[in-house]
């Protein structure tokens, strides 16, 4: 069973809201006129966590998307900007329209700080919390372009995100992204090293507490927190923790396992 608090009421509200196995998101970005913009993709980010959480819960989702009227240009940035950040295509990308007909029959709508607009159907909403700058030195400096494997790592700003409560504002700064960076480079070499170990069953504790915080309002940071606890416990065995790490990152998207066979990188 998933929760989420709906916005409107303040109240955590079961979805599906029916006795069925499949999560229908809607993610809508605002209609504005300066391009692609960091709220954009949290709220994107933020309908990709919920997509994910649902189906590590044993749910199928589909997710649509609905955006202004984009010029060609800039509906291919968005494309490779969620390409970038690990978001999963949704199942269909439409324009903004009155009527709201794409989203009408979705459980969670998902919209960015700041968009008044009212859902044309039912379902909970989700207001995501803003982003500043809104216009990040990441989106000019060529961090979200197809991946380089020599250059930075675009998943840095999805760490950053992911480790505030959706509802909360995040500030993006060249600080916070370089801790967000040596942190994924820290946890990627320790995946790779205890994936050299005899694989081991997850904890249960720490399993049971993972989808207790993940069913309760997307509790990401909380499951960052626990996987910082997880990986300096002397009493759970590495192939334990590989096998730990590798099951979240299913929610987290961060590819944790992508150093896995390359250990030799670290030595160069």
């Amino acid at each position: 069973m998933l929760r989420i608090v709906d916005t409107r009421t303040g109240h955590l509200v079961e979805i599906p809201s029916v006795s069925r196995h499949l999560l229908s998101i809607c993610v809508h970005l605002p209609a504005g006129d300066t391009g692609i913009g960091t709220m954009d993709l949290r709220t994107l980010l933020v309908g990709d966590v919920l997509a994910r959480t649902a189906e590590l819960h044993g749910l199928q989702s589909r997710t649509f998307v609905t955006t202004p009227d984009l010029p060609h240009e800039q509906d291919q940035a968005l494309e490779r900007a969620m390409s970038a950040l690990g978001i999963h295509p949704p199942a269909t990308v439409g324009v903004h329209h009155p009527n709201g007909t794409l989203c009408a029959a979705a459980d969670v709508h998902v919209h960015a700080y700041g968009n008044a607009t009212q859902d044309a159907g039912g379902g909970v909403r989700i207001d995501v919390g803003r982003v500043g700058p809104e216009r990040a030195d990441f989106l000019s400096s060529g961090l979200l372009d197809p991946v380089d494997p020599d250059g930075p790592d675009p998943l840095a700003v999805r760490m950053l995100m992911l480790g505030h409560a959706h509802r909360e504002p995040v500030v993006v700064t060249g600080t916070a992204l370089d801790e967000a960076r040596r942190m994924l480079a820290d946890w990627r070499q320790l995946v790779a090293d205890w994936a050299q170990e005899p694989s081991r069953p997850i904890p249960a504790d720490v399993l049971r507490h993972a989808h207790a915080v993940l069913a309760d309002d997307l509790g990401v940071p909380a499951v960052l927190d626990a996987l910082v606890t997880l990986a300096t416990r002397a009493d759970v065995p590495a192939g334990a923790k590989f096998e730990t790490f590798a099951f979240l990152d299913r929610v987290l998207g961060l590819d944790l396992a992508r150093e896995v066979g390359h250990q030799h990188r670290a030595a160069t």
